[in-house]
């Protein structure tokens, strides 16, 4: 393909219809308009207005063949006529007795090269101006550019120039083990060819948003010391037809001038989705550049050099021939961080901020389960600013764990107006919470209590802190978890005889968790270990889909309505038996507004 031939058609098109466009104008617009307003009258009437004494100025042509006149109109004002030449001798002694001012008009000639550039190469310099701004314009929200159709956007870094090794990522160690024989063989590729082991040619990082994809990638072109090529999916699809394709193919050709190096396509599900025969499919911008990129990965070989990787957090959207051996050999997850993880990422964070001695990251850790390493590196963020405003120069526990709640449940909303009444029905469901989980067995501890609202809509939250992380849940634990998330409503169900809005939360999850119990876990009494349910784009937040009829969804539904039911009524019990402890604690909550695990594990006791 001519890497030219996208744009330049569309300006050929356009400088085609900008000269018929000056034509018309010259030849029927622009005369209209230069052309004074004249009225054509005969030559009696133009004698009879002489006389009248209504004309004030003659002009008579040099070729005498019309008159020109100005004179008052039947409206009262000056208007310009015109009017036929006759061979009439009293003429001049009318306009003399009439005191009219005459002349005879001796047109002047232009020039012909001024005419030339006055009604030909000035509206087209003019059209083409506009023309080029317009295209500028448009390339620039588009991000194309028509005079460099076809390069590559890729960002790229030199030799250790990102800046990021392996010490700057934690918490991926399986990951980092895997992408470390891809720097050894970019530093050492004679010990691979020695015994005839090939290279993959791509490795696809896959993982949910913020776990450290790009971050892993950076940090292999840094460690192997090569140049670094960086470009989203995205840019590769512009304005133009064919665009994609011949930057991919840009791309390439770069990286091969500067081999060994790597390209690390993000979002890479962008261009790389499953083709189907739908429609116009065939002709889609962005299954060319797909097919453009199998092309290019089957025409290189990976013992130039050449690295690939590629982050996405939609596996399952991707073409199949993309994932095949040969392309992307190696599927690396990234997946969220472990305990351990949690806490090594915190301590590679907490290395750029000064921090107060004795801080305890580990509590950070065990507070954040499912976080990734971007809300992490969020949360000393947030506590190096509250420092700041603080005025402190040092990060202080109390920085880490305030900002852990800022990341989970928004700043706290300090001109809330909320009434006695509400306040106190808010201290006591608070409490439910914590006293049913307090009172089961294999539930996590609780951590705080708070009644003091949020900018994410909370008016309050009980926090639990898990001694341990466990990678699996037991039918007990799940269960127990149900009755904890009915606590709040349980309480004030007891206390008050009403219900209010403010289990809307509790309820979601308490009716989420329990279907997965029914469709997913196998934790069902009337399905067994039947899969009802599947899970889709798992790593973007798991949407679910029925696999089951109608008739079967329904009894899906009554069993769910069940296990909540008993859950509830499991968290009533609790909370009748320990009810004077319900009313001591809230009424102590309702005081302080805030207290933590200790205090309150020790009015529970006392």
């Amino acid at each position: 393909m001519n890497q030219g031939r996208g744009p330049n058609k569309y300006l050929i098109y356009f400088y085609v219809v900008l000269m018929i466009a000056v034509m018309l104008l010259n030849a029927i617009v622009f005369p209209a308009l230069l052309k004074p307003r004249i009225t054509e009258v005969d030559y009696g009437t133009f004698v009879k207005m002489v006389e009248n004494g209504k004309v004030r100025t003659v002009d008579i042509n040099d070729n005498e063949t019309e008159i020109t006149f100005a004179a008052v109109g039947e409206n009262g004002k000056e208007e310009l006529f015109v009017t036929g030449y006759l061979d009439d001798p009293e003429l001049v002694n009318r306009l003399l007795k009439s005191n009219v001012e005459f002349s005879k008009v001796i047109p002047k000639e232009n020039s012909p090269l001024i005419n030339f550039i006055l009604t030909w190469i000035f509206p087209i310099l003019l059209f083409w101006g506009l023309g080029q701004l317009l295209l500028n314009s448009m390339q620039k929200k588009m991000g194309g550019n028509a005079m460099s159709f076809g390069r590559s956007n890729a960002k790229v870094y030199a030799e250790a120039e990102t800046g990021v090794t392996f010490d700057d990522v934690a918490g991926q160690d399986e990951a980092k083990e895997a992408l470390e024989e891809i720097v050894d063989f970019l530093h050492n590729p004679a010990k691979y060819k020695a015994i005839g082991a090939n290279m993959p040619k791509g490795a696809l990082l896959v993982g949910p948003p913020g776990t450290g994809k790009t971050l892993l990638a950076r940090a292999v072109a840094g460690e192997s010391k090569v140049p670094f090529f960086s470009i989203s999916g995205s840019e590769f699809v512009e304005m133009f037809v064919g665009m994609g394709a011949a930057r991919v193919r840009d791309l390439f050709k770069q990286a091969q001038e500067k081999a060994p190096c790597i390209v690390f396509i993000d979002e890479i599900d962008t261009i790389g989705k499953k083709r189907d025969n739908i429609g116009f499919s065939g002709n889609d911008e962005r299954e060319q550049t797909l097919n453009q990129l199998l092309t290019e990965m089957d025409g290189f070989n990976a013992e130039n050099g050449v690295v690939i990787l590629a982050a996405t957090n939609r596996p399952e959207s991707l073409d199949k021939a993309l994932l095949r051996p040969g392309r992307f050999d190696r599927r690396i997850p990234v997946e969220l961080p472990d305990l351990k993880g949690r806490e090594a990422i915190l301590q590679v964070h907490a290395r750029r901020v000064k921090v107060a001695d004795g801080i305890d990251l580990n509590a950070i850790a065990r507070a954040t389960p499912g976080a990734s390493g971007a809300d992490l590196a969020n949360i000393v963020n947030e506590a190096a600013l509250r420092a700041v405003r603080c005025g402190r120069n040092l990060v202080n526990q109390s920085d880490l764990e305030e900002a852990l709640e800022v990341v989970i449940a928004g700043y706290q909303r300090k001109g809330a107006v909320i009434s006695a009444r509400e306040k106190q029905i808010i201290a006591y469901h608070e409490v439910g919470h914590a006293i049913v989980a307090a009172k089961q067995t294999e539930s996590a501890p609780v951590h705080k209590i708070t009644i003091i609202p949020r900018t994410s809509g909370a008016l309050g939250y009980t926090m639990q802190l898990a001694e341990n992380e466990n990678v699996l849940l037991t039918k007990e634990e799940a269960f127990n978890r149900i009755a904890t998330y009915t606590g709040g409503r349980a309480a004030e169900e007891l206390v008050f005889g009403t219900v209010t809005s403010g289990a809307a939360n509790d309820i979601e999850q308490a009716t989420k968790l329990a279907r997965a119990m029914v469709t997913r876990l196998g934790m069902s009494q009337n399905f067994d270990m039947m899969a009802l349910e599947t899970e889709e784009n798992r790593y973007l937040g798991g949407d679910t889909s029925l696999l089951c009829s109608a008739e079967t969804a329904a009894q899906v539904d009554a069993e769910v309505l069940a296990i909540i039911k008993r859950a509830h009524a499991k968290a009533i019990d609790i909370l009748k038996e320990s009810l004077d402890k319900l009313h001591e604690i809230a009424a102590y909550l309702i005081e302080k507004e805030t207290i933590n695990g200790e205090e309150f594990m020790a009015l529970l006791a006392g």
